[in-house]
């Protein structure tokens, strides 16, 4: 079970950070974005957990997106390179932010980019999506990284989506969604599936913490497989985050 997160706060200027692969949604508005991630942190302690909200660094308009800076485990953190200059010092940040909770740091070293996003831990199985901001090289030192550690690593290579995350995600139980171009990739072939339709592709991103399971609010075809799976959901508006390519599990490191 988790018992901690880490958040951080929305800066100003959240509306400058990279955005906008996935179809041009409009800016932002910053005062309902707040209120969105409010709700969030509300969600999470709902859940059960310890949230550890960060103050907003303006000085990096993505730092909100906590995820991709860092891996956690429930015995060790890596930090990871994310693939834009303009992301570096958010690992810095997170990287003493971490050290209060960790003992045993990693780190994913240039040449090699990788960014949260791209990472899934199932059990022992971590799939890691090769991608625009995750490059082979960084994929196999976090391969090196977690062998360490007795887990196994399965590359999924992604070519229409953000981050993997964005195509798969645990719900745990043996369930996962499933969207896109992995419905019907074999590193899947294991589990129940959820498959996402593609008009409601952002609600594959879902996040299950402990007895429940955070979803974006109005995908209602979505929703209805996850209850009808016997999964309790907490519905969260995600409507500014969308507009920034974020998604509920960016928002948040888990342990």
């Amino acid at each position: 079970m988790y018992k901690k997160a880490i958040v951080s706060k929305i800066g100003r200027n959240f509306e400058e950070g990279l955005s906008g692969k996935f179809g041009d949604l409009g800016k932002p508005n910053y005062q309902k974005a707040l209120s969105q991630h409010e709700a969030y942190v509300q969600a999470l302690e709902k859940c059960g957990l310890e949230v550890e909200v960060l103050d907003a660094d303006e000085a990096y308009p993505d730092s909100t997106f906590v995820e991709d800076v860092a891996i956690v485990t429930d015995r060790f953190a890596v930090i990871t390179n994310p693939e834009p200059e303009s992301r570096n010092g958010e690992v810095a940040r997170m990287e003493e932010v971490l050290k209060r909770h960790f003992s045993k740091l990693e780190r994913i070293a240039e040449p090699g980019t990788l960014e949260g996003g791209d990472v899934l831990q199932i059990g022992n199985t971590f799939y890691v999506g090769i991608s625009e901001r995750t490059n082979e090289n960084g994929a196999k030192q976090l391969a090196g990284i977690l062998s360490k550690y007795g887990f196994q690593t399965i590359f999924v290579p992604i070519s229409r989506a953000f981050h993997l995350k964005g195509l798969v995600s645990d719900l745990g139980d043996g369930y996962i969604t499933v969207a896109g171009e992995l419905v019907d990739h074999p590193a899947f072939d294991g589990y129940h599936k959820i498959i996402v339709d593609p008009d409601e592709a952002y609600a594959c991103n879902v996040l299950r913490i402990n007895e429940y399971v955070l979803i974006p609010k109005g995908y209602e075809k979505t929703k209805g497989k996850i209850v009808d799976a016997g999964f309790q959901v907490v519905e969260l508006e995600m409507s500014e985050f969308q507009k920034q390519d974020g998604s509920l599990t960016c928002l948040s490191l888990k342990f």
